[in-house]
C-alpha cells in the first residue's frame, strides 16, 4: 500500500481497542503533531459507568483537541472523538456521528466491529482503520470490511500488545496492510500529514 496516495486520501482515522489499549493510545495520541489533517475516533471497550474518565485523560494529555460526541455531531477535521461509554457509534452520510443504544456485540457497547463497519460503509477509501490491544475478537470483522471498502488497515503488534488475542485475531482473519508497535503508528499517523 503506497503511503502517499492514503496521505493524500485519509479523511478519517478509527482506532478500535479493549484491554491493554490505553497504554497504546498514550504512546500515540499525545505526540500527534498539530495540525491533524484528518478526523481521530477511538472507540475503547469500557465500563458502562465510565462516564468522562476516558475523554477527561486524553484531554489533559493530548495536543489535538478532545471534541464532545452526541447524537448527530458532525465530525470535522482536526479534532479526536471518543466514542462514549454504553452507546455504538455510527458514521452517517453527511459527514456526522450517531449514537445507538441497541444490543451488546461481542459483549460491548460501543462495539468495535460495529463503528468499523459504519465507517467504512460512508468513507471507504479515505478510512484509515487501527486496532489495538484486547482479550476478544471484536474489531476483525470490521478491519475487513475497511479493507473491502478500500480503506487501509493496521494492528498493533501481537507481540508488544498487553493483550494479544484482539490484534493476533485481526493479523490472522484479516491481513492487515500494516502490523506496526504504537511508536511505528505514531509515526504512520504523523506521514498522513
Amino acid at each position: 500500500m503506497e503511503k502517499n496516495k492514503i496521505k493524500q486520501n485519509c479523511k478519517v482515522v478509527i482506532i478500535g481497542g479493549s484491554a491493554g489499549s490505553l497504554q497504546a493510545l498514550l504512546q500515540i495520541l499525545p505526540f500527534l503533531r498539530q495540525p491533524i489533517s484528518y478526523a481521530v475516533v477511538i472507540v475503547v471497550h469500557r465500563k458502562s459507568s465510565d462516564e468522562q474518565t476516558l475523554e477527561d485523560l486524553i484531554t489533559l494529555k493530548s495536543k489535538v483537541e478532545v471534541k464532545q460526541v452526541e447524537d448527530k455531531v458532525r465530525l470535522l477535521p482536526g479534532f479526536i472523538y471518543i466514542a462514549p461509554s454504553n452507546y455504538h457509534l455510527l458514521f452517517e452520510k453527511g459527514e456526522t456521528l450517531s449514537l445507538d443504544t441497541s444490543e451488546k456485540i461481542n459483549y460491548s457497547r460501543p462495539s468495535i466491529d460495529v463503528s468499523f463497519e459504519s465507517a467504512a460503509e460512508i468513507y471507504g477509501s479515505n478510512l484509515v482503520g487501527i486496532l489495538l490491544s484486547g482479550s476478544n475478537s471484536d474489531g476483525t470483522a470490521g478491519l475487513i470490511a475497511i479493507k473491502e471498502a478500500g480503506g487501509t488497515i493496521i494492528v498493533q503488534n501481537p507481540l508488544s500488545a498487553d493483550m494479544s488475542f484482539m490484534p493476533k485475531n485481526a493479523v490472522i482473519n484479516a491481513k492487515p496492510h500494516y502490523i506496526l508497535d504504537a511508536p511505528e503508528i505514531l509515526e504512520f499517523l504523523q506521514d498522513l500529514n
